[in-house]
């Protein structure tokens, strides 16, 4: 049995980071490959303004301050903190992820991916700008990537950073590149001048829905509307107008993932349970990547928020376009949150795109089988 190894950002305290996690390794494992989760050594990060401290203990209570300053109920605030706190102690042993760092293990083969894991020049000091997530100091026979990211870091900002020649050097070295959209396979063009395979995330290409036996059934006596992102990241008036327009619908609002100053309800459950309360929610309204890639898998009415990147400033512009524009859901973005009453009235023709889905699933099984296989 092949011994595969993963290196992604299964420890973020957080569901999208979780199920693509899951999910990739149920794919891989379909190949008869025993897989573990390897980790990396935190870099410094290359954006030193305004970075996040070093110091964990420092940056938790400064998270946990930051949380505080929220507009959002006192009690959602105090269940987000606890479910942060929680997190990777409930749901890690689910990935066989244990508190004992795995450095560096001897692997016939290591995957790194999916999730933004070439996203080096940011500010971000849980993941810094370590080379390691590009294959440096790997003890593998085989290193390849399935569906990695880029993120915000473009090849402009490689270049004024000075780390692109560094990191195309690594990249030439891997023995197959998958990525999910478009920006970083142009800057893997572009640096090694090989063109990649291009991959959906794992969660769209592991058939959660139809294949995963631990979503559970949730009941709940009320109808709702899923307001999923970050929080801080829905700005007052929106958040006034999403509790307007759930009233008028005769829904309540339940958060997830984030609180919200809108919410009814903060939503605490596993990161199985979120597929199966969007399974049941009458709409969604999102502003991440993966909030809309269970909007799709769970064939739910959606409006995805479009953030702009400003500067070093974090937006979604990129990869959400990329993703819908792939999956022929353009209509479902918008930069205004009023537009989401006419964009969650039109119905979306789930039969195209699970077709869709369908043939991106049959590519990446044969990109993984050639891969770890050869």
């Amino acid at each position: 049995m092949r011994k595969v190894g993963i290196m992604s950002m299964q420890r973020i305290a957080n569901y999208g980071s979780f199920l693509q996690a899951y999910a990739l390794k149920q794919l891989i494992e379909e190949f008869d490959c025993k897989v573990e989760f390897v980790d990396y050594h935190v870099g410094a990060p290359v954006i030193t303004e305004n970075a996040d401290s070093k110091n964990k203990f420092v940056r938790k209570v400064e998270k946990g301050l930051e949380t505080f300053q929220y507009q959002a109920p006192f009690a959602h605030k105090l269940s987000f903190i606890r479910y942060k706190q929680s997190f990777s102690k409930k749901y890690m042993p689910l990935l066989e992820i244990t508190d004992e760092m795995n450095y560096n293990p001897t692997l016939d083969c290591l995957v790194i991916g999916s999730d933004e894991v070439f996203n080096c020049i940011q500010k971000n000091s849980n993941v810094g700008y370590s080379l390691e997530l590009f294959g440096k100091d790997n003890h593998a026979k085989r290193l390849l990537t399935y569906a990695a990211s880029f993120g915000n870091t473009t090849l402009e900002k490689l270049e004024k950073y000075k780390k692109a020649d560094e990191v195309g050097a690594l990249l030439k070295k891997f023995d197959a590149i998958s990525v999910r959209d478009a920006n970083s396979g142009t800057i893997v063009e572009q640096l090694t001048g090989k063109e990649p395979v291009y991959n959906l995330d794992p969660v769209l290409t592991y058939d959660y829905m139809n294949r995963c036996d631990k979503i559970p059934q949730v009941q709940t006596n009320e109808k709702y509307l899923i307001l999923y992102a970050y929080a801080g990241r829905i700005s007052n008036d929106e958040a006034d107008w999403i509790a307007a327009y759930a009233k008028k619908k005769n829904l309540k609002v339940y958060a997830i993932g984030g609180i919200q100053k809108c919410a009814d309800r903060f939503v605490v459950c596993s990161p199985f349970e979120v597929l199966a309360y969007f399974r049941n929610a009458e709409e969604v309204i999102t502003d991440t990547f993966h909030g809309s890639i269970f909007s799709v898998i769970t064939h739910r009415p959606f409006t995805t928020l479009i953030r702009k990147s400003v500067g070093n400033s974090y937006g979604n512009e990129e990869k959400l376009s990329d993703l819908l524009n792939r999956l022929g859901l353009t209509e479902r973005m918008t930069t205004k949150v009023e537009e989401t009453e006419h964009i969650n009235q039109q119905p979306i023709d789930y039969e195209k795109v699970d077709d869709v889905l369908q043939k991106q699933r049959e590519i990446a099984k044969a990109y993984l089988c050639q891969s770890i296989g050869e």
